[in-house]
């Protein structure tokens, strides 16, 4: 895209496409939104004191302290509209007081005019910064003080000027981290996006491209029984009759039924249409693509796939197996992890909101499983399902 093409982010814009994900809690009360910006205030502090701590080893700050800003932000956007006060206004009056207040003309306002030309984007943060920071984090804290007392109940004028008070200190704090806020805006775009898209579309299967004879299948059912051997409760698998991998106890020294945990890599496969781990006990194995056989269905990625599954099941065990939790619903830090671990593997491309419905489908079949004991998974990737039924 050329610079003439290029179209600067409007506040009025972000506040449309953020309000979206606002999932109206509480009877969109103020306290929801208040809340959420006082923590992600705190977690930019956090953020500064990593980079203060350890500045040659703590690499992540400038992409952490950009998403940060976007999500304090996201919570001003949803504080102002359930507060029925325009974004567009406050952002309009940052450099104002209700002396020479002045309408915001929607289509004129963008977060680029919000910020000073000379900053240096992307930098060292300046000596200013941790000032700025616990000035953002005082005018928060005096925001939520005035919300408790009940000074903002029915006084749009007073929560207006706060949000006024607390968008100028994120702005100043933004300028001297050497951050763009319209870049922490898209950045926080991109986030919702990727984890509530407006129109969920399944992507084409990552391994469309190989062969047939190499390509996971697109359908299959397989039956999973728990018998007891020798004393020793094993879980046998078999497709057509055939064995699939070992025969699998918990390897714990506490019961926790993670002998049936290969379903969480027969969802991967028929949601995400990834998983190295049901390649390998298929020996499915792209041989034909010298890259993709060597590392994306190598044994590191096998290994890649197995630390996610255990780590997920390891947050689940505290949330009932995500029993009762819906679309939407799955903790976000949990998906942000899976991101850090598949960072240089094909299952990258798949979006957040895909992870969830791969997870979900899953625990739904262990959970069964953990019931029944036995039963018939069918994996479905032309509909990116994953069932199970009863096994007599």
């Amino acid at each position: 895209m050329s610079a003439e093409q290029f179209q600067q982010l409007t506040v009025a814009d972000y506040v449309i496409q953020a309000l979206r994900t606002d999932q109206g809690t509480e009877g969109n009360s103020l306290a929801f939104p208040l809340l959420g910006m006082f923590g992600e205030t705190g977690s930019l502090l956090s953020e500064l004191k990593k980079k203060q701590r350890d500045k040659v080893a703590f690499v992540a700050y400038a992409a952490n302290v950009a998403e940060e800003l976007g999500d304090v932000l996201w919570y001003l956007t949803v504080l102002a509209n359930r507060g029925g006060v325009s974004l567009a206004d406050v952002a309009t009056n940052v450099g104002r007081n209700f002396v020479n207040w002045k309408a915001a003309d929607d289509a004129a306002i963008d977060f680029a005019s919000l910020q000073p030309d000379h900053i240096q984007l992307a930098g060292e943060p300046t000596p200013e910064f941790e000032s700025k920071l616990l000035k953002l984090a005082g005018d928060v804290g005096q925001l939520a003080m005035d919300y408790r007392s009940g000074a903002l109940n029915d006084n749009k004028a007073a929560l207006t000027g706060r949000l006024v008070t607390v968008l100028r200190s994120l702005i100043g704090t933004a300028s001297d981290a050497g951050m763009s806020l319209e870049g922490a805006a898209v950045k926080n775009l991109w986030k919702i996006s990727d984890r509530w898209p407006k129109e969920q579309k399944y992507p084409p299967p990552l391994d469309e491209k190989a062969i047939p004879e190499e390509q996971l299948p697109r359908r299959m059912v397989i039956d999973i029984v728990e018998r007891e051997v020798r004393g020793q409760k094993y879980v046998f698998q078999t497709c057509n009759e055939i064995n699939i991998g070992d025969r699998l106890t918990d390897n714990a020294e506490e019961p926790d039924d993670y002998r049936f945990h290969d379903v969480f890599h027969y969802a991967y496969a028929a949601v995400l249409t990834w998983s190295p781990v049901l390649r390998a006990l298929l020996r499915l194995k792209r041989k034909s693509d010298p890259v993709a056989d060597e590392a994306q269905d190598g044994a590191r990625a096998v290994l890649i796939e197995e630390g996610i599954t255990t780590w997920i099941f390891s947050l689940a065990e505290d949330l009932k197996y995500f029993e009762g939790m819906k679309a939407g619903e799955l903790p976000f830090d949990l998906l942000k992890g899976i991101r850090q671990f598949v960072k240089g593997y094909e299952a990258k491309a798949c979006p957040l909101w895909l992870w969830e419905e791969a997870i979900l489908q899953g625990y739904a079949a262990f959970r069964y499983l953990r019931e029944h004991r036995r039963g018939r998974v069918t994996i479905d990737m032309a509909n990116r399902r994953l069932t199970i039924e009863a096994l007599q």
